[in-house]
């Protein structure tokens, strides 16, 4: 860059967190300027502070002064640029932009001149003249914002650059304004044009020929270098813009987090009141007396807690979880906040220190300035009733959930470039579906598939704008559950705006976002696994007549751990995998520990760093257990040397290389984050050198070092597998024990888990559940249990399956079921006899909901007394038809349908009786198959492989195929229940088939994927031929030819549940 070039800052530059209209990433931006030599740049996305933060982290890693600002347009006045000047600036422009976007719905924003006349001394604005400037609009501004307002020039290779600059320099002097020059910055190449004129095509929904005059006319919308803009304006007009950022001094480094002070009571510090409850809870959770580890833990604690000053965000949530206990909602903390002896006593966790390793400095420590982070987990059915309350105590000028950035992915990708292309969309389908889940890139393999030729000129460029739209922010979403509290208005620390979800507001910034400038966030999250043990307990308890909880749960029953150990675990929280499935008769978990191992060790951080089979092969007694030192045993005793947890990393750090706790966790931080940034090459010659001073040997420093990166991959703490492992421990035991209620817990907490209700169904069957068909006269809005004839629980399928019946309607009628007018066993025969025509036996077993009173009404024995008392409309009925659900009341399907078909919207079936009904045929079996999974996803019937093993010729079950040895050839077919594809597979992908004797694992291993594509991810029954895996109990099939035989499925629906 010439010395000569004149000095430049751009105050005028949106990023691509401007949707659809920037062109580049903000890092991109600021690299760019700063290899430029501008003296500043400004961010200044339409309404949003949404790129700032990723401008600000990169500005502060090239030394480049980074203004921050916002463009609008006002919805009745000019378009401008507002800048911060300083903190009250900046807290000016928070608060206007969160005012614009929760005026208007989500994705727009609405702001008025008034708006703009109240922000105060800190906020600097420029005035953006329109293609014909007016002058008042610039007398407004000069007069609201007297000595802090300016005119903008933008000079873009125009046919009329000269008369522009004249007129916008007549515009500014008629107002007494200063003139300044402005980039209109969209990318920070030129070499983006292509893609920019995309995005605007995408956001017109207009394919790129047909977009005319909006597309810009060249690629001057860039970072320009100084000496092109030397060239273009005049040397005022370049000065200015220096002389604007040099009163812009504000930094985002200077936001100041402030706790909420409601959960202190009057007249006691937050560190009195934090010691007091965690004493007190201390006291009910060891009746015997505090242990002195547990003691000594919890001082050391509260005294670090005290001095960073950390108690307000131990109290907020724990007031959160307090609120939810009330409430009879299952929570749990996890994560961090489990290695916290506070958070034991507090009830924010129930990982009990007295039986763990804890490391609280992985926690809260003094050499890392920053707030600690609490996961909470809530039943997912609830949670939403914790927020509320977090949005009621504090307002929602205070309280907001965290963004989550919805960025493009290749399929998302190729629709919109394809469209904006002007490709047939059939073709554009075509390819967009013929990409799977995992796909990082538009392979060209992937075009040819969909039989396009990716070397023709418009699939190259179709190729080269997909890669670069990948990535791009799309819109922002709401975080799973982060919301951030502050003490004063958080729309002056951060934008908030609405989100798409009623009576929720969310802010601008993303979990990255926050952690990057330190502001605390409590983490709501929700699990369904939490609602489905909430539920199996109160139906277990409801069965039994006396309450059963969590604390009821005996510990290390046997008969659970021999249920675990045979991988019996489809439905088990954390341990029904196909991963974990086979992994459990290897390591045979018999006691808590052995699963809080379980539960990390089928992780990408340990399989990774290879620490799976030596850990094995020392439980199995295979491979001798050593220990360079009795420092190394004290960390690694517990699991027989090998480095599970990320706990044993650092203190591995600490005790073996003279890592500080600091330090250790430094280290913890750059293994998550080294594949993004290569952050952990700093530490390894710490590692290395500090255990050979120590006398360990190069080898094992090595070996630690080489499983360090593989924690780089996603290792689990031993809290946070702590944690999971209650839950997976609790319902193995529901399982275990409860079946019949278990299954109901886990059909009335859907969606959820790796399996369907199909196979939930299926699985409950195996175990002896009797299952009842969705029934009208017996079904409530979720599934429950009734006697069967030994007096055991029997699971009735609830009204919440079909689908398509409206949850209103099914709630009406169950209230008829409770009121006595539905479901009586004498009126159920004689409908079910008028409708079929011959006698019928009344089903066994009993209502469980009958209050003994007497009916509220006429008893229902027809359809349309039915429709008239439960208010049903045509869909209503037309669902329940289709389920099977009207059987008792209307007869069979066909003849269901008949009477439903007779149902108007607005009337009931009939006034004066019901219409003769005929007799028509019963359906087929095949046609119950199809009609069962069409309308509630599952069938109490045979299962479909059933019906087609005539026809699977040669084709084993898989009962037969867990009889066979190891290396023998086997063909196995089943409909795909699931496939999966993990990261550190290296391109395996692992598919679990059905049949009607259990499961089928089949691995797949890349070459074979890679060659039969096709059937392996579109096949709904999938034949494979291939070689037994035996492994003890541990059976495989390894694929070697695929057929696709989804045809013999008909329109018989049985999705998967594919996972990354």
């Amino acid at each position: 860059m010439s010395a000569t070039a004149p000095t430049y800052a751009e105050l005028l530059c949106i990023s691509n967190h401007t949707y659809l209209r920037g062109a580049s990433h903000p890092d991109e931006l600021v690299a760019r300027a700063a290899a430029l030599g501008y003296t500043a740049l400004a961010i200044t996305d339409e309404c949003s502070l949404g790129g700032v933060v990723r401008a600000h982290r990169a500005a502060r890693e090239h030394g480049l002064p980074l203004i921050v600002g916002t463009e609008l347009r006002l919805h009745d006045g000019p378009r401008l640029v507002l800048l911060a000047a300083d903190r009250d600036g900046y807290g000016d422009l928070c608060e206007l932009i969160s005012r614009g976007r929760r005026a208007a719905d989500k994705g727009c924003y609405r702001l008025y001149r008034q708006d703009v006349e109240r922000l105060g001394a800190g906020v600097l604005a420029v005035l953006l003249p329109d293609e014909e400037p007016a002058l008042e609009p610039a007398r407004w501004l000069a007069g609201c914002l007297p000595g802090r307002a300016w005119v903008g020039c933008a000079l873009l290779r125009g046919p009329d650059d000269g008369a522009r600059l004249a007129t916008v320099q007549a515009l500014a002097a008629a107002a007494r304004l200063p003139a300044l020059a402005v980039g209109e910055v969209h990318m920070h190449t030129r070499g983006r044009r292509a893609l920019q004129d995309t995005l605007t095509a995408i956001r017109l929904a207009t394919p790129l020929p047909h977009c005319g005059q909006a597309l810009f006319p060249n690629g001057e919308r860039h970072l320009r270098p100084r000496e092109v803009l030397a060239g273009l304006y005049p040397r005022a007009l370049l000065d200015e813009t220096v002389r604007v950022a040099a009163r812009c001094t504000f930094s985002l480094d200077e936001l100041r987090y402030e706790y909420p002070q409601e959960v202190v009571p009057a007249g006691l510090t937050a560190d009195q009141h934090l010691r007091a409850l965690t004493l007190d809870g201390a006291a009910r959770r060891y009746p015997q007396g505090l242990p002195g580890k547990v003691r000594a833990l919890v001082e050391h604690e509260l005294t670090l807690i005290a001095q960073l000053q950390y108690a307000h965000y131990f109290l907020t949530v724990h007031d959160i979880v307090a609120f939810a206990r009330g409430r009879g909602i299952l929570c749990q903390g996890r994560g961090s906040a489990a290695n916290s002896a506070v958070c034991f006593c507090l009830g924010i966790t129930e990982v009990d220190p007295a039986r763990s390793e804890l490391l609280f400095e992985r926690f809260v420590s003094a050499e890392r300035a920053e707030p600690p982070d609490i996961d909470v987990d809530f039943e997912h059915q609830r949670r939403e009733e914790v927020l509320q309350y977090v949005y009621a105590k504090y307002g929602r000028e205070r309280a907001g959930l965290a963004a989550t950035l919805i960025t493009y992915r290749p399929r998302s990708a190729v629709r919109d470039v394809g469209k904006a292309l002007g490709l047939d969309p059939l073709q554009v389908d075509r390819l967009a579906k013929n990409l799977s889940w995992w796909d990082d890139r538009l392979d060209p393999q992937r075009v040819r598939e969909a039989g396009l030729d990716p070397d023709s000129p418009v699939l190259r460029q179709l190729s080269v704008l997909v890669g670069q739209l990948i990535g791009f922010p799309r819109h922002l979403s709401q975080h799973v559950g982060g919301m951030v509290i502050a003490r004063g208005r958080l729309d002056r620390l951060v934008p908030i705006e609405n989100a798409a979800m009623a009576d929720r507001t969310v802010l601008q910034w993303d979990k990255d976002d926050l952690d990057a400038l330190g502001l605390m966030k409590v983490d709501c999250l929700a699990l369904g696994m939490l609602s489905a043990i909430r539920r199996t307990l109160e139906l277990v308890g409801a069965w039994r007549g006396a309450p059963l909880t969590l604390a009821d749960i005996p510990a290390e029953d046997p008969a659970t751990y021999r249920m675990i150990q045979a991988a019996d675990t489809v439905g088990v929280f954390q341990i029904e995998s196909r991963a974990q499935m086979a992994m459990l008769p290897r390591l045979r978990p018999a006691t808590f520990y052995d699963l809080v191992v379980e539960v990390a060790l089928v992780r990408p951080g340990p399989i990774q760093g290879g620490m799976v089979h030596p850990y094995l092969k020392r439980r199995q007694g295979l491979e001798p257990v050593e220990y360079p030192s009795e420092a190394v045993r004290g960390v690694l005793e517990r699991t027989l040397g090998v480095p599970i947890f990320q706990e044993q990393v650092i203190r591995l750090a600490m005790v073996a290389a003279g890592f500080s706790a600091g330090e250790a966790d430094r280290l913890r931080r750059g293994m998550a984050a080294w594949k993004r940034s290569g952050s952990l090459a700093p530490f390894e010659r710490q590692l290395v050198d500090g255990m050979r001073a120590r006398g360990y040997g190069e080898d094992f420093a090595r070996r630690i070092w080489a499983q360090i990166q593989g924690f780089g991959e996603y290792g689990f703490p031993e809290s946070h597998s702590a944690s999971f492992a209650l839950l997976a421990y609790a319902s193995a035991y529901l399982k275990c024990h409860h079946p019949a209620a278990f299954a109901a817990g886990l059909l009335n907490s859907q969606p959820m888990g790796f399996y369907a209700p199909a196979q939930l169904v299926q699985d409950a069957r195996r175990h002896g559940v009797p299952v009842r068909a969705v029934d009208v006269t017996a079904s409530a809005w979720d599934c429950t249990l009734e006697p069967d004839v030994a007096g055991k629980p029997a699971l009735r399928l609830g009204l919440r399956l079909v689908k398509g019946l409206k949850e209103t309607a099914a709630r009406r009628i169950e209230a008829l079921q409770q009121q006595g007018r539905l479901g009586t066993q004498h009126e159920q025969t004689v409908a079910l006899a008028a409708v079929s025509g011959h006698d019928v036996h009344p089903s066994l077993g009993r209502d469980t909901r009958a209050t003994g009173a007497p009916p509220a009404g006429p008893p229902i024995v027809r359809l349309d007394e039915l429709v008239a008392a439960a208010q049903l409309d045509r869909a209503d009925v037309q669902a329940l038809a289709d389920a099977g659900a009207l059987k008792t009341l209307a007869g069979n399907r066909h003849q269901a349908r008949w009477q439903a078909a007779a149902v108007e919207k607005t009337a009931p079936l009939v006034v004066h009786g019901p219409e003769a009904t005929p007799m028509l045929p019963p359906p087929t079996e095949g046609q119950n198959l199809v009609a069962d999974y069409a309308s509630v996803g599952l069938t109490l019937g045979r299962h479909p492989l059933a019906l087609l093993r005539p026809r699977l010729t040669g084709v084993l079950t898989a009962a037969r195929l867990r009889e066979l040895p190891h290396g023998e050839h086997a063909r196995v077919a089943g409909i795909v229940i699931g496939r999966q594809r993990p990261g550190t597979a290296s391109g395996v992908i692992f598919v679990t088939l059905e049949d009607e004797t259990g499961h089928v694992n089949v691995v797949v291993w890349q070459r074979t994927a890679q060659a039969q594509r096709r059937p392996l991810l579109h096949a709904r029954l999938l034949e494979v031929a291939g070689t037994v895996e035996r492994e003890g109990e541990v059976v495989h099939v390894i694929a070697g030819r695929l057929t696709d035989r989804s045809a013999w499925l008909g329109a018989l629906l049985a999705p998967s549940r594919d996972f990354r």
